[in-house]
């Protein structure tokens, strides 16, 4: 298994994955990364003696990371300190009103009840339904559809009157509540996939499930230590980590990836090429557009997006009583959405949310002091938004936003340090097609057999993980795609997933 050779373009969680499996598995395994770090957009920001997580905020299925851990040789827990979130989150409605979920199934009925009386006795109703949902639709998402007999599986076939896919998800949860607000607090999820509850397919509110039944979790440092803690594996198990390596192109031989060459014009040819940059940005700087015959950019152009983010990262000399997550939705949240989503507008009244990890992290910031993560959903980069113009003021709008409805009044003489990221600096800094940092959007038509294969149809000896491929985006799918990546090429090189393999490096 040794002599068999496999790169890994970029060090998301995604890609990680595949390299601390494949690495533990005896394949010589060469990472390249065009950053100076690891992490891509899970790794971290640091404003002096402050550090933010670039990207992703919320850890749920633990037991995902756990599996991808255990499949590369190790435990989780003795590389990361993963900490539970109780209450889960502050969700601030429009009308001032504040709601505190919680995991408690008694705690939750009662919150329920005193802001939505007469309506705590549905909650019951979802999770049991939910719960038979998550049972059977779980399963398709921890496989490829790389063919299209995956359809005719018994697993699938046993999840199709639980896919909802013919009805939005806030749709779905009008089974179950009838206060608009109630329903928003179980549907707002779809942020996570960067889409409308109005338009994201109602497959997908097993994300709230998910939320209530497992809880939601932080990763002492910031998630960005997960990314980190996978190179550490891959590593460990002989894998060879090149930062500030950037890749130039996929090297073709006909319709199969034979390597990469490098942004030096260094050519490294392989077995297996894993690509987890942006499925957007592979396309269409990585692979000649005479090559593409599927993903041409004209079908890209075509293609659903998510949307994109507006982010303040703000390291502040004061401690605030402001819980972990906070969501301040705007006085119309659906007219906020499809700003965002349909006419590709900023909006004069958006929906905020606010990270104050500093509140379960004490390394984040030096003592008495803050990091608050502020992201702002946007429009992605086709809405033709200026940002060298909009940027002020619409941090200004944001900023007046905190004073007023996170009760943050003197904010602005607490900030000590800033950064601020537009949909602009997503696309050119960090390679992020058309700035939609959620890639590609869950549509109905851009699921299961019909997103972008793991076992990449384009070309053979390609191999996709991340955000733009089967299952999706978010971090628990975004690492089961490294896991399907990884098995399929154990299986195509005849090895058992489950099989110790050799390794380089010692135990930690």
């Amino acid at each position: 298994m040794a002599s068999k050779r496999v790169i890994v373009v970029g060090t998301g969680p995604g890609g990680g994955t595949a390299a601390m499996v494949l690495a533990k598995h005896g394949f010589e395994v060469e990472i390249f990364e065009k950053q100076p770090y690891v992490g891509g957009r899970t790794s971290a920001i640091h404003l002096g003696d402050y550090t933010f997580d670039l990207g992703p905020t919320f850890l749920m299925m633990v037991d995902v990371l756990e599996d991808a851990f255990r499949a590369a040789g190790r435990d989780v827990h003795e590389y990361l300190d993963i900490r539970r979130i109780e209450p889960m989150y502050h969700l601030r409605f429009g009308d001032g009103r504040s709601f505190y979920p919680t995991t408690d199934p008694t705690g939750m009925k009662a919150e329920i009840e005193r802001l939505f009386p007469g309506q705590s006795g549905r909650f019951d109703r979802y999770m049991s339904y939910e719960q038979r949902k998550y049972d059977r639709v779980l399963p398709c998402l921890q496989v490829p559809y790389d063919e299209l007999t995956a359809y005719a599986s018994k697993r699938f076939l046993r999840a199709i009157p639980y896919l909802d896919a013919h009805r939005s998800l806030f749709d779905h949860l009008g089974r179950y509540f009838d206060h608009e607000d109630l329903k928003i607090s179980f549907t707002f999820q779809a942020k996570y996939l960067g889409m409308s509850p109005w338009k994201c397919p109602a497959t997908f509110s097993i994300i709230s499930f998910i939320e209530h039944s497992g809880g939601i979790y932080h990763v002492i440092g910031g998630l960005n230590r997960i990314t980190a803690a996978m190179a550490k594996v891959a590593q460990e198990h002989g894998a060879r980590l090149h930062l500030g390596t950037g890749v130039k192109r996929l090297l073709l031989e006909g319709r199969r990836a034979v390597g990469v060459e490098l942004d030096s014009g260094e050519q490294v040819r392989a077995d297996h090429v894993v690509v987890n940059a942006d499925f957007g940005t592979f396309m269409t700087r990585l692979v000649p557009h005479t090559a593409a015959r599927k993903y041409t950019p004209a079908k890209l152009s075509k293609m659903g997006l998510s949307c994109s983010g507006f982010m303040l990262y703000l390291a502040v000399d004061k401690q605030y009583d402001l819980a972990h997550h906070n969501i301040l939705f705007a006085q119309d949240y659906k007219q906020n959405v499809t700003e965002i989503a349909d006419t590709l507008q900023l909006s004069d009244d958006p929906s905020v949310y606010v990270q104050n990890a500093s509140r379960t992290d004490p390394t984040l910031a030096p003592p008495g002091c803050s990091t608050l993560y502020v992201l702002v959903p946007a429009p992605n980069r086709r809405s033709g938004i200026d940002w060298s113009e909009a940027k002020a003021e619409y941090r200004e709008r944001v900023l007046r936003i905190l004073e007023q409805k996170a009760g943050l009044t003197d904010l602005r003489q607490h900030i000590v340090a800033e950064r601020v990221v537009t949909p602009a600096d997503f696309e050119t800094d960090k390679l992020v097609y058309q700035g939609a940092v959620f890639n590609l959007a869950h549509t109905v038509g851009q699921m299961l057999w019909m997103r972008p294969h793991n076992k990449f149809e384009e070309f053979a000896g390609c191999w996709l993980a991340g955000g733009g491929t089967h299952p999706g985006s978010g971090l628990p799918t975004i690492i089961q795609s490294g896991v399907i990546s990884a098995e399929g090429i154990l299986a195509q090189e005849g090895a058992q997933p489950g099989a110790p393999g050799p390794s380089a490096g010692a135990t930690p």
